[in-house]
């Protein structure tokens, strides 16, 4: 059956695209099958497009639409939930060749742009104007824009500067038709209609594809000053976040690793960070001058008081780029211990020790390695379940560990996602968090903007 409408639907999309943009040799098409999720199904598409612009996209969905074809928008497959794994037959409509930075207005504060440029690219070409784009997923090296908007990512920053929504001005979104819906506005208030910038983000190609985001943006901030901590329990750390947010302190990045984490970072990196603790606590504040120096001062004191077995302010700021540095890398050396399925779980920042020791106990009786960082400051983990994906037994212990830290985060208060989306991975999860009400409602926005259900069916939710 793929045979034969491919035989109808691949001329069609060649009509009017350049052959550059369309992508039908079986190899190049191996490549768009799936992204970073483990246990989740791919199929092969039927063909790629390689939008360059929005008028590429828009034919694409207008193909699709005619022959009921599936479409899955793809940006740079940095995903971690299978919401851009390809289903059998698809198109798949990427727009990981749009990476150009159109505008950037610095009286508004706003930047224009497509959606396949990388999160530190963009965060570049705006700091050279002077200002800032404060989401930055630890991938922000190879994330794109554009699935930072799909799944409304957020990143080491947030504690206090937001998700990737807070900075969404509006977006150009090509709907299931193959018409382009534009969204929102470049003034920083507005509230007429309905709020359909927000709908779109968030909703992991679902909905329509983005093709162009205008982005909010802030002053540049001042070079940050970092400091750590480590702990001799993981709880000791936990009660030291709480007891932070709770007095008042806002610092610009507030980070945990775990014990496997250190390890797994120091041997990654080669570098020599204490490895004889349970946990550590990383921080900074970008205020700048005393400010600075008074913010980080107030947190190390907290440390201490709540059982630091040491406080280093970083001496300089490569100092600091090292402990960011070892942040970012853990979910790219855990890999040299195995087969990493990356979970994403959100609690109540005072119930972030339950999680973690829940986490311990989950991987004790599971047998397997668990490495655990969290962006401590907004209550947000990701544990990286570690397996021999070869073992059998290894990998279902690994899938069940996964679940089980689903059904902790969500005993503790929390939600099944922070930052990843749902995709496939989390999608039975879904319901349990939302309720049957929730859904239905998702399933009639679903509905009534892609009415023939070709955008990415089957992620998320079951139609």
């Amino acid at each position: 059956m793929t045979a034969v409408l491919g035989a109808d639907v691949v001329p069609a999309l060649a009509e009017a695209l350049p052959e550059h943009v369309l992508v039908t040799d079986p190899a190049r098409v191996e490549s768009y099958r799936h992204d970073r999720a483990m246990f989740c199904p791919a199929g092969t598409p039927l063909a790629v497009v390689l939008a360059r612009e929005t008028a590429h996209v828009r034919h694409a969905l207008r193909t699709a639409s005619r022959f009921g074809v599936p479409v899955v928008p793809q940006g740079a497959l940095s995903g971690l939930s299978g919401a851009a794994n390809a289903i059998e037959g698809c198109i798949v409509v990427s727009t990981s060749a749009m990476t150009q930075v159109l505008e950037v207005d610095t009286a508004n504060r706003l930047v224009v742009t497509q959606p396949g440029i990388y999160n530190a690219d963009l965060s570049r070409a705006v700091q050279a104007h002077g200002l800032y784009y404060p989401p930055d997923p630890s991938s922000w090296e190879f994330c794109s824009i554009g699935g930072n908007l799909s799944t409304n990512s957020g990143g080491l920053c947030c504690v206090k500067y937001g998700v990737t929504t807070d900075y969404v001005l509006g977006l150009e979104v090509v709907l299931a038709s193959g018409e382009v819906l534009r969204t929102g506005r470049r003034t920083v208030k507005g509230v007429a209609g309905y709020d359909l910038t927000r709908l779109f983000v968030g909703s992991e190609g679902t909905l329509g594809v983005i093709t162009e985001a205008t982005l909010l943006l802030r002053p540049a901030a001042a070079r940050p000053r970092t400091a750590a901590a480590t702990f001799a329990t993981v709880r000791a750390a936990t009660d030291t976040v709480a007891a932070v947010v709770a007095r008042g302190h806002v610092p610009s990045l507030l980070e945990l690793m775990d014990a496997t984490s250190i390890r797994a970072a120091n041997e990654h990196l080669r570098s020599d960070l204490p490895d004889d603790c349970a946990a550590m606590l990383v921080w900074q504040s970008d205020s700048g001058g005393d400010v600075a120096v008074r913010e980080v001062a107030a947190i190390g004191a907290v440390a201490t008081e709540h059982g630091a077995t040491d406080v280093v302010v970083a001496d300089d700021p490569a100092e600091g780029e090292i402990l960011l540095a070892a942040r970012r890398c853990v979910l790219t050396a855990l890999e040299a211990y195995g087969t990493t399925l990356v979970d994403d779980v959100c609690v109540p920042r005072d119930r972030l020790g339950d999680l973690f020791e829940g986490i311990d106990r989950i991987a004790a009786a599971r047998g397997v390695v668990i490495g655990t960082v969290a962006h401590a400051g907004d209550g947000n983990s990701h544990p990286n379940v570690v397996f021999d994906a070869t073992d059998a037994l290894q990998a279902e212990n690994a899938r069940l560990a996964f679940g089980e830290i689903m059904d902790l985060g969500l005993a503790l208060g929390g939600t099944i996602t922070g930052e990843h989306g749902v995709g496939v991975l989390k999608r039975e999860w879904l319901e349990r968090e939302v309720g049957p009400v929730s859904l239905a409602v998702h399933r009639a926005v679903k509905a009534a903007l892609d009415p023939d259900g070709i955008l990415n069916p089957g992620k998320v939710f079951s139609l």
